[in-house]
């Protein structure tokens, strides 16, 4: 949560070790561990985290976003929302504020104008227009239909609508404004505080007639009034839970972070409130004894892009910056709208000239492939989270798969953990263990707001709890990633508060053992940044871009089991990749010696090869080519490449490693000792999952703009 106000109270039945039960005899049980958002003047409808609903089909599929500020989308959600879009699915992007800030547009060069708060948050839309009409191959002076929306509770809202054959964009401005009389940021008032309300803006030569107000329960309403309406199958947010960040002041105030944590204070309390909407929608549904929607959601980072290497190479940065271009505008520009021709300060080519550097990254808070995948007796089963709830499907011989089958247990952050049990005897799969990070509660006005990790055996959900014990701290945990070691013990790790590593370990018999910390440097001590005095602009992208780091690393763990039975993790810190292993059979994992391996821009991925080696393939800092070493720092031989952006996923294989990962233009790339294979699967969503087949062919699985799986059997 923005600010340094602690939560005045912990979720109920946060450390109850097991959340639900098959369903029926638990039924009471299961009521009261499902995550509420407690509203200072009504109760909400609580949704039974129990098996068993009906999932609603897809009819056609729909992106809805939801942003803080005009240009959020462009900064922290592109290029995944460019996609979407140019692949023919609708997109709805939902602006909570007006961000008229102070109401200055200082073209750069110019004299500074006198503020006009109505005026600005009317160039900054036009700005949107302009952005949104070129992403659909249109002149960025199209026209757009522009009509006021009623919204639940009669509040009002600006529609702009504009078409180009079967592609659609929306843009809906609730036009919150972000000042407030307060002396704190007017949305984080807004989730704070009760008895706060807000005023609406009505920006220059807006259909809107007149101004409103929100308060805490009136903007949750609308926001899932609006996923109501538009019913998405994929929900795009900002980050609601944003690191732990000691910047320096004069730092922090010129990045426009909030103290103590690394994002705008909108950002996060808008964050928040999209979550909390997209719960009460989902209870909201159950309560009406229908099925429950089907979306996948996501949230991306925003300020942390400055904080960490940059993940971007310069063909994909360029694309991605050129979308700002038109949203910036020009002042000589003659775009219609007397209020202005878009965010001047933004204009031309500057985002790429700004030392804050969000524009050189997209970070998504929960890393990892969307889908986890399992077969057991030669069928393939897909788990992933639709409606905030586990579901699996199962893939028939054709390549199709079955409706969605839910599993309970929300609501839960979008990317599961898995661990595959092996029988001793034989080496045999006996079942698996899937783990997710949940929401144990999420609501405003000091209401309980923290986080756990909960895993599913196949029949019951049960809590392992956090390895925080602070409730704004359990906020922080990452996605939680699991191996089985050779000796049959599951370990189970996350990225927690301190950006280090914490770890549970089941016994073979079941049992979980205690929460600790793997050893290294301390995450939280004070940086480099902090004691030397810096010029800005200097920073290169493998410093970080950013004070206030520490040593600490970034979510995207992977972990991989040697030709031994031994547990290695990797995580990419600050300018290394950090390693840590075990030394023996049931020894505790611990820090490796800091080896050289060359600093990264992205997660790595670990791979055991055939020969009982160990690889890490990661891409440096503004780099296409992908980095392939061993532990020690050595390249891998055959040097394996798979030039691109993001990470890659990867099999071991006699011939050599099969990798997976995007091009710089977006497509599917698999590679292997036969060749290269490229494909663009329709829309999808987040990351893949590469898998091999019974028959010991690679596959790739996927969740479609749809909420749908895919599979690609090259």
């Amino acid at each position: 949560m923005p600010g340094t106000r602690e939560p005045g109270r912990t979720a109920p039945g946060l450390h109850r070790r097991t959340l639900l039960a098959a369903a029926g005899a638990t039924a009471g049980a299961l009521a009261l561990s499902s995550c509420t958002v407690p509203p200072p003047r009504r109760r909400d409808p609580v949704a039974n985290p129990g098996p068993g609903r009906p999932i609603s089909s897809a009819e056609r599929s729909l992106l809805l976003q939801v942003l803080a500020h005009p240009d959020d989308d462009l900064y922290f959600m592109n290029p995944d929302s460019r996609r979407l879009l140019e692949a023919g699915t609708p997109v709805v992007s939902v602006y909570v504020t007006a961000g008229e800030a102070n109401g200055v547009n200082h073209p750069p060069g110019r004299p500074r104008p006198k503020p006009d708060k109505t005026a600005y948050a009317s160039s900054r839309q036009q700005g949107l227009r302009q952005a949104y009409a070129t992403l659909l191959g249109l002149p960025k002076f199209s026209p757009w239909r522009r009509s006021v929306l009623t919204l639940r509770g009669d509040k009002h809202a600006e529609l702009n609508t504009l078409s180009h054959g079967d592609r659609r964009v929306d843009l809906v401005f609730l036009n919150v404004s972000v000042n407030a009389s307060r002396n704190r940021p007017a949305m984080t008032a807004l989730w704070e505080d009760r008895g706060m309300t807000q005023r609406t803006l009505v920006p220059d030569n807006s259909p809107l007639e007149r101004s409103s107000s929100y308060d805490y329960e009136q903007l949750v309403d609308a926001l899932a009034g609006l996923y109501d309406r538009y019913r998405p199958t994929v929900v795009q947010t900002l980050d609601p839970d944003p690191d732990i960040q000691h910047s320096p002041e004069r730092f922090r105030r010129k990045d426009s972070e909030q103290r103590g944590y690394s994002d705008h204070p909108d950002h996060t309390a808008v964050a928040c409130f999209s979550w909390a909407a997209l719960i009460r929608w989902v209870a909201e549904t159950a309560e009406q004894d229908k099925p429950l929607p089907r979306f996948a959601a996501t949230a991306f980072r925003g300020y942390y892009n400055h904080h960490w290497p940059k993940n971007l190479p310069e063909s994909v940065l360029r694309e991605k910056a050129g979308t700002l271009v038109p949203y910036g505008g020009d002042v000589d520009w003659q775009c219609g709208n007397p209020a202005g021709c878009g965010d001047y300060g933004v204009g031309k080519w500057r985002p790429l000239e700004n030392w804050k550097g969000w524009v050189n990254s997209t970070n998504y808070r929960y890393p990892g492939p969307q889908l986890v995948t399992h077969q057991q007796g030669g069928a393939l089963m897909a788990y992933g989270v639709l409606g905030l709830r586990l579901v699996r499907w199962r893939a028939a011989g054709n390549g199709t798969w079955s409706a969605p089958e839910d599993l309970g247990g929300g609501p839960l952050a979008p990317v599961l953990g898995q661990a595959v049990l092996r029988e001793h005897d034989g080496g045999k799969d006996s079942g698996q263990l899937l783990f997710a990070l949940r929401y144990a509660a999420l609501g405003g006005h000091g209401s309980a707001n923290t986080r756990e990790v909960v895993q599913y055996d196949g029949r019951a959900w049960t809590g392992l709890g956090s390895p925080e014990k602070l409730p704004d701290r359990s906020r922080r945990l990452g996605v939680p990633v699991a191996v089985t070691a050779g000796d049959g013990r599951v370990h189970l790790f996350v990225r927690n508060a301190s950006k280090s590593v914490s770890t549970r370990v089941r016994e073979a018999d079941g049992q979980w053992g205690p929460w600790r910390t793997l050893d290294g440097p301390d995450a939280d001590s004070p940086s480099p940044y902090e004691q030397v005095p810096l010029k800005r602009g200097t920073l290169s992208p493998v410093d970080g871009n950013g004070p206030g780091n520490g040593d600490g690393v970034q979510d995207g763990l992977s972990a991989v089991v040697d030709a031994q039975g031994l547990v290695h993790l990797f995580a990419a810190a600050r300018t290394s990749v950090r390693h840590w292993a075990q030394t023996a059979p049931g020894a505790p994992v611990s820090l490796r010696p800091a080896s050289r391996l060359p600093a990264p821009g992205d997660i790595p991925r670990a791979l055991a090869y055939e020969d009982g080696t160990l690889g890490v393939l990661y891409r440096r800092p503004v780099s296409a080519r992908l980095t392939a070493v061993r532990p020690d720092g050595t390249a891998l031989p055959g040097g394996p490449t798979l030039p691109g952006y993001g990470p890659v996923a990867a099999l071991s294989d006699p011939a050599g490693p099969v990798l997976l990962g995007r091009t710089e233009q977006g497509a599917l790339q698999l590679r292997s000792a036969k060749g290269t294979l490229s494909k663009r699967p329709g829309a999808c969503v987040g990351a893949p999952a590469l898998l091999r087949t019974t028959a010991g062919a690679p596959a790739v699985v996927g969740l479609g703009a749809d909420a749908a799986p895919w599979l690609w059997r090259p």
